[in-house]
């Protein structure tokens, strides 16, 4: 199956493809003030297509380490296009987090900055036989004489993406995206938040993430995407004013930051329709000053990586009441998605409204399992569900509160920090006898990372942190360090980490 059904691509490829047929003038990319159409995309997808295809075999993996830019673009679309998968490595990780998941994965192949492959090609363990072509001189002289081959063609049940989860419960594992698991979660993202093809879209996040996805569903509508190299206030407001952005992701911390810039002019969002969110909460005030400067709407959107994007929208017009008055909302990530099922289960028994219960989901657009990793697969899972390890409760008006992650994950600054794995990190060093690391609130970042310690030996909290540095990315890093003479433990003998919030938030 290669072509595009009367319903849509059934490829990723399909997506860019079509709108270069469709539409071939286009802009469908805008990078530091040059504007490329769907018909240059296009072109540049099936030369990298074709490239890619002469090296190896169909279903090889293709990992990507670089910040944003054009080349990751290209890559996104082109590595499936070529039957490989792409696997998109996370830039901010420490060199030994990327070496797991570059030998996890099998990667044959890597496309790197070279500024980011340097250490990670230093490390002694760094795979001999993996190929790495260098993002610059080097790629542009790679795509100009390597050898072409034929595209082998695709099924939409074909792996397309491997993205690695954040670890919860120990090494971080590769969610399987398919075609269709991810075309499924663009019908779903176009229901929460509509596309139309006049639109600008500024993505200031990073390409390596799930929230990569909207990219895909801006070049679905044939809308025009504006890329940044990475957040940047001033940036942000200059995209603003000269490329003329209509939509944008931001998190809830940059929105305040483009309100406190001294450049900011309540002009600059006059052209901005809304503004998606997500991975935090959103403040009353904040929506309130937003509102008296502008007419931007805010959208929020619960998913995660195995669901290729999300499930559950708070819509515009859900934060416009919460503005008014109803800011019971904003503990909601609003109502599910028609394409997607929803159960809250305790101990295997559906919950009634207003009770609490794991969050299970049942749709198209789930992964289709771990990579190389069937316990854990069958784990998550099960009977045709896909169990989230986040705890949620309905209300009576259907709205979705998720009130804890039972995977005891800490989100800062939109990143998501697996507790474990860097309690795991600390373990390793001589002076600390036990830990738990812990979410605490942050005015700016959403939640900060903090370790809780048991000592043998007094150890200074610049040791632990050149300790932790070393073996993990900086935002995994603890912010402040508690010592206390032993652990809190609940009824089951488990560590009481809500204690230990409740105790340090004071």
């Amino acid at each position: 199956m290669t072509g595009a059904s009367d319903t849509g691509p059934t490829l990723l490829q399909d997506i860019v493809r079509d709108q270069a047929r469709s539409a071939p003038a286009d802009p469908a990319l805008w990078w530091q003030g040059t504007c490329t159409t769907y018909a240059t995309l296009n072109e540049r997808v099936e030369t990298l297509a074709g490239r890619l295809a002469s090296v190896g075999e169909p279903g090889d993996r293709v990992a990507v380490l670089a910040w944003n830019g054009p080349e990751f673009i290209d890559l996104m679309y082109a590595v499936p296009a070529a039957g490989r998968i792409l696997v998109p490595l996370n830039a901010r990780l420490a060199p030994a987090e990327l070496l797991y998941q570059l030998t996890h994965s099998g990667a044959t192949l890597l496309f790197a900055d070279g500024e980011l492959l340097a250490p990670l090609a230093a490390l002694p363990a760094f795979p001999a036989a993996l190929r790495t072509v260098t993002l610059g001189d080097a790629y542009d002289t790679w795509l100009r004489t390597a050898r072409s081959a034929p595209l082998p063609g695709g099924n939409t049940d074909d792996p397309a993406w491997i993205l690695f989860t954040s670890g919860s419960t120990g090494r971080p594992k590769g969610a399987v995206l398919t075609h269709r698991s991810f075309l499924a979660g663009l019908v779903s993202a176009e229901l929460g938040r509509p596309v139309e093809r006049s639109d600008r879209y500024y993505y200031p996040f990073p390409l390596f993430h799930v929230a990569a996805h909207n990219v895909l569903l801006q070049h679905r509508h044939g809308a025009c995407v504006v890329l940044a190299r990475a957040f940047d206030a001033a940036a942000t407001l200059l995209a603003c004013r000269d490329a003329g952005v209509t939509t944008m992701s931001l998190a809830p911390t940059m929105i305040a930051m483009l309100l406190d810039h001294p450049d900011f002019r309540p002009a600059d969002l006059a052209g901005v329709r809304t503004i998606g969110y997500g991975a935090s909460a959103m403040p009353a005030s904040l929506i309130r000053r937003l509102q008296s400067v502008s007419e931007v709407g805010l959208c929020q959107s619960y998913g995660m990586t195995e669901l290729s994007g999300s499930v559950s929208f708070l819509t515009v017009d859900d934060h416009r009441r919460a503005a008014a008055g109803e800011e019971a909302l904003l503990d909601t990530v609003g109502k599910p998605l028609p394409t997607a099922e929803i159960r809250l289960v305790e101990d295997g028994i559906d919950v009634p409204p207003g009770e609490q219960g794991e969050i299970l989901v049942r749709a198209a657009q789930v992964m289709a399992g771990y990579w190389h990793d069937p316990d854990a697969t069958a784990n998550t899972l099960r009977d045709g569900w896909l169990h989230t390890g986040d705890i949620g409760r309905f209300n009576a008006a259907g709205y979705l509160a998720v009130v804890d992650r039972k995977k005891d994950m800490i989100i800062s600054g939109g990143e998501n920090v697996a507790s474990r794995e860097v309690e795991e990190a600390l373990r390793q060093f001589p002076g600390v006898k036990d830990c738990a690391v812990i979410g605490l609130p942050d005015p700016r970042w959403g939640e900060r990372v903090c370790a809780v310690l048991v000592e043998s030996d007094t150890t200074a909290d610049a040791d632990l942190e050149a300790h932790c540095r070393a073996l993990l990315a900086g935002y995994k890093l603890p912010r402040a360090w508690f010592r206390v003479d032993a652990l809190p433990l609940n009824a089951s003998n488990k560590v009481d980490k809500p204690a230990l919030r409740a105790r340090f938030a004071r």
